[in-house]
This record gives C-alpha cells, sequence and structure tokens, in this order.
C-alpha cells in the first residue's frame, strides 16, 4: 500500500503535540545501510513529554538499546512487512506486546544527548528499510505567493 493511501486509513498523529511540534532535524537518509546519516527526525520536546501513539498498533518492544530508552509500535495493515515506528529517548509507560489505539499515552520524553536540546527522535521503518516518517503525518499544502508588488 502507498504511503499517501497509507496515511488517510490509519489517520496518523503527531507522536507530540498539537500544536505539531518543532522539527529540529529533519531525516538524512544514508546511503547505504552502516552510512552516516538520520534515520528519523528530531521534534522539539521537553523531558517529561507525553508521547502519543500516532496510530493503533501494538508495541513490539519498550526497552534500553545502547542505553537509552526505545519504544517500537508496529501498525497492523500496513504492509508486508508492517511498518514500525519507532521513539527514543523515552520511557516506556507500556509493556512490549501491549496493543493501543491513536492517542494513546506510550512514553515520557527523556533527558538525552541526543540532541543539544532535548528531543523525541521518532523513526519509520519497513523492514530493515528505513523511511522518512514526516510522510505519515498530515500538512496543510503549499502555497506559492507571488513575488512582485
Amino acid at each position: 500500500m502507498h504511503l499517501m493511501a497509507l496515511i488517510l486509513t490509519l489517520g496518523l498523529l503527531w507522536p507530540v503535540g498539537p500544536p505539531p511540534p518543532v522539527i529540529v532535524r529533519g531525516w538524512q537518509p544514508p546511503a547505504g545501510p552502516y552510512a552516516a546519516g538520520h534515520r528519523g527526525v528530531d521534534l522539539a520536546a521537553p523531558p517529561g513529554t507525553t508521547v502519543l501513539a500516532p496510530a493503533a498498533g501494538t508495541v513490539t518492544f519498550a526497552g534500553p538499546v545502547g542505553g537509552r530508552g526505545v519504544l517500537t509500535l508496529t501498525l497492523p495493515g500496513t504492509g508486508t512487512p508492517p511498518l514500525r515506528t519507532t521513539f527514543s529517548p523515552v520511557t516506556p509507560s507500556v509493556r512490549a506486546g501491549t496493543t493501543v489505539r491513536a492517542g494513546t499515552p506510550i512514553a515520557r520524553v527523556s533527558p538525552g544527548a541526543h540532541c543539544p536540546e532535548s528531543c523525541l527522535h521518532w523513526g519509520l521503518l519497513r523492514g530493515d528499510v528505513y523511511l522518512n516518517p514526516l510522510a505519515l503525518t498530515r500538512r496543510a499544502p503549499s502555497r506559492l505567493l507571488p513575488t512582485g508588488g
């Protein structure tokens, strides 16, 4: 299923907000599996901010990875393999195996050294391929404005 069709089907929410958070750092896909890049987006969020499930899904991981708290939410009905969305650094408030609805609190942002200021790193994968999680958000259409006076 194409990502745009999934957005309409899933009714995805921002994981922090409203309003939509400031994007501190955008997605920079790596050239290869071990190459440099940024495999997600960083959303401005102070420690303690509640992280919401952006869609209905099943928590498939909630625990530490490399000294940081991570939570993975697998989204059913999104193809094979299904889409997985990840969040770090967080303190999970639900356990692996928990099924949640969109908007359910799933974690809190933890202090971490991922960003100069506190942030939530939001990732998206299909299998082992990283995707841009912003493709899942609904954004206002762009408008071109006249350049002359």
